[in-house]
């Protein structure tokens, strides 16, 4: 047996504290510049605000740029009222340069900027870089160099710029109402970005920056995010974090300043679009199968307690949500005057973990006295088409003061267009400003309310326009979040012997004697098996067995598939015939034959893919595993709590539990295998495929049946 002994060594580069992951310390790679310039050159500004260059130096002068702002443009001495340059070498030295001129000028306009007019921070606009051909991919890494010789930082090139409190630096509208206390927004697409931020406004989001980061040449969102995270300060710095991603280099880094950014109070939603294949092979295992690329990312958001959204409308509505205080619960009182839409949030807030309590006895009959003839306060609270103002202050200070079951408050309320609803507006906004639950607001007449809406946005208020797609944003803030975190995740182990092991074997599929001897030495059980390649060797096997037995081909990926595997084999006869038969398959090297086990048939599995942390699953096991898919899915390292936390999220768990007169499983000893599994594709990289289906569990214990494991140098 191993000496169980750890190696940091081994682990790269990976934290030793669960569900955190530890970097070393690297120099920021964000300049002061680009952030907060004191002066700004627009290379390519032009008096055509239908250009980028002529449109971000008029969203510079509109918008009172208090620094100094400067022109290049070889055509014109004057445009938009500035003095213009003709030659880039006659400017002053400058903080921040905006181009906006065609790919094959700039390298040498940035070797000027940075030789000679001491220019640290970079925006470029221009397109015709990687994103086009390996000749523009070749031009971009020159100016990556020329920008990082110089300590400088580029954001781009592809993109629509960067906006925050300090200037407007893109060329797009709108610009959204900024605020330091407003959301940070990193985005991989500028269309995208702008899309958001026009969806935004219509709600009246705020933001504090946004970043296009385009190509992500030398910044991408991992960089802009550890720029969050290192700047971070708790009275000053935005806790909304909001997210379009295309592409992660860094998968490592993004985690570990999510996590640091949610551990400081912070709020991260995220869409990431697409989802690479990189890494992904032909399904030959059932972790393969089901471990797609989607899966990684679905994982590290997890650990990292990020809120996944699948589009942009979702995005800005969570985005709106956490603007807001956060309940202490999730028991949600519904206020209304129209029936239909308080029955489809019930409907969804209950479907997806919130709670709409009823309220019942002397408190909500003292309310129900002060409403009209007809109206409900049995939650939702439906004061009928005909409600008052005043009404609905009332019931808000009831739902404040009187109802102690209720976390938090949604107001649903429209308008007929009989008359304006602006003392309705305003009782809601003064509410949301003293009250101590949040109270959101759901105002859906966008057309016949639209001058009170924007009344209501105008006092810095969040006015959401659909209770469905709300009442699934609501749920996801509530349901998400951040991965337990646990001392001691990693098991210790002794690298050198498990290196042993290893070295010696081609890449591939471990032949089964080895996996069993890698479990095993992790205090795995294996059912005993042996394995026969000839008739001689199994009739040596045969006096050694206790019938019945299973008989399973070896050399065949998906055995059931082909009939390679034969159960309640009962004498000798049948185990000689079915072996012949065995044989024959394709791909068939040998026959294994192991007793037969009862009980519940579990599946771990891991994979590891590109850049990522590797993941590691449980679940439902057997033949029928990958359609079932009752899969629970974490990123390492795995603590015992996590795994806990996994098998208590599969839809058999109640089985597991014990159900039906039936006993349970050793739950704790079924996590400690995933945490087990999970340590070794930790310190072993070279594993990136891994299957123990099935992993049997009865009233003995737990006991590996059959496993597979994939080494790729």
């Amino acid at each position: 047996m191993l000496k169980i002994q750890l190696s940091i060594h081994a682990i790269n580069p990976i934290s030793l504290h669960d569900d955190t992951t530890l970097l070393k310390p690297t120099k920021m790679v964000i300049h002061k510049n680009l952030i907060e310039p004191k002066s700004i050159v627009v290379i390519g500004g032009s008096d055509n605000i239908h250009s980028p260059g002529g449109r971000v130096l008029k969203n510079l002068i509109d918008h009172k740029f208090s620094g100094e702002l400067f022109v290049v443009n070889p055509k014109k001495d004057r445009v938009q009222g500035l003095e213009s340059y003709r030659d880039i070498g006659t400017i002053p030295t400058v903080d921040l340069a905006i181009i906006a001129i065609a790919a094959r000028f700039i390298p040498e306009t940035v070797k000027i900027l940075t030789e000679q007019k001491n220019t640290k921070g970079f925006i470029i606009f221009s397109a015709g870089f990687s994103e086009k051909d390996e000749q523009g991919a070749t031009i971009e890494q020159e100016i990556v160099d020329l920008i990082k010789k110089a300590g400088g930082s580029l954001l781009g090139p592809n993109n629509i710029g960067l906006l925050n409190t300090h200037y407007t630096g893109v060329f797009t509208t709108p610009i959204p109402r900024l605020h330091k206390q407003g959301v940070d927004f990193i985005s991989g697409s500028g269309a995208t970005a702008v899309f958001i931020m026009e969806a935004a406004q219509r709600i009246g989001l705020t933001f504090s920056s946004v970043y296009t980061v385009g190509n992500s040449a030398q910044i991408g969102v991992e960089e802009v995010l550890e720029y969050f995270d290192e700047t971070f300060d708790k009275n000053e710095s935005s806790t909304v974090k909001i997210l379009y991603i295309e592409s992660l280099k860094n998968p490592v880094k993004f985690l570990k300043h999510a996590t640091s950014l949610v551990h400081k109070g912070c709020k991260i939603a995220a869409i990431k679009a697409g989802s690479s294949e990189a890494g992904n092979r032909a399904a030959s295992s059932h972790t393969g199968a089901m471990a797609r690329a989607d899966v990684f990312i679905e994982a590290l958001f997890k650990k990292a307690g990020i809120i996944r959204c699948d589009g942009r409308n979702e995005l800005i509505t969570v985005a709106g949500i956490l603007s807001q205080q956060k309940a202490k619960g999730n028991a949600i009182a519904i206020v209304t005057h129209a029936g239909g839409p308080a029955v489809m949030l019930t409907g969804i807030l209950s479907k997806n973990g919130m709670k709409v309590p009823p309220l019942k006895g002397k408190k909500s009959q003292h309310l129900l006295r002060q409403l009209y003839d007809g109206s409900s306060v049995a939650n939702p609270i439906d004061f009928l088409a005909t409600g008052t103002a005043q009404q609905l202050a009332t019931i808000l200070d009831y739902c404040e003061y009187q109802f102690d079951i209720i976390d938090a408050i949604v107001v649903i309320f429209g308008s007929p267009g009989l008359s304006p609803v602006y003392d309705a507006y305003e009782v809601l906004s003064h509410s949301i400003k003293t009250a101590t639950k949040p109270i959101y607001a759901i105002l859906p007449s966008v057309v016949n309310a639209t001058h009170e809406i924007a009344g209501f946005i105008s006092k810095g208020n969040i006015a959401f326009d659909d209770e469905v797609l709300f009442g699934k944003a609501l749920a996801k803030v509530y349901t998400t979040t951040l991965s337990q975190i646990s001392e001691a995740p990693v098991e210790k182990m002794d690298t050198d012997a498990l290196r042993k092991i290893i070295n010696i074997l081609p890449d591939g599929y471990l032949p089964l004697k080895t996996v069993r001897q890698l479990l095993q030495n992790l205090d795995i059980p294996f059912v005993a098996q042996y394995e026969a390649k000839n008739t001689e060797e199994l009739l040596q096997i045969a006096p050694l067995l206790d019938y019945p037995v299973v008989q399973k081909v070896v050399g065949v990926l998906h055995k059931s598939d082909v009939g390679g595997v034969i159960l309640q084999v009962k004498n000798k006869g049948e185990l000689l015939s079915n072996f012949q038969q065995l044989m024959q398959l394709k791909g068939a090297t040998a026959v294994l034959i192991q007793p037969m086990k009862q009980g519940i048939e579990l599946f771990i599995g891991a994979k590891r893919s590109g850049n990522f942390q590797p993941i590691i699953l449980c679940g439902f096991g057997g033949i029928y595993v990958e359609i079932f898919k009752d899969i629970s899915v974490a990123m390492c390292p795995v603590s015992e709590a996590t795994a806990l936390e996994m098998i208590s999220n599969l839809q058999i768990y109640p089985l597991l539990q014990g159900a039906r007169g039936q006993q349970g499983i050793d739950i704790k000893a079924f996590a400690q295998i995933i945490k087990k599994i999970a340590s070794l594709v930790q310190l072993v990289p070279e594993i990136v495929e891994l299957d123990i289906n099935p992993l049997m569990a009865n009233k003995d214990g737990l006991m590996v049946v059959d496993a597979r494991i994939r080494v790729e140098r």
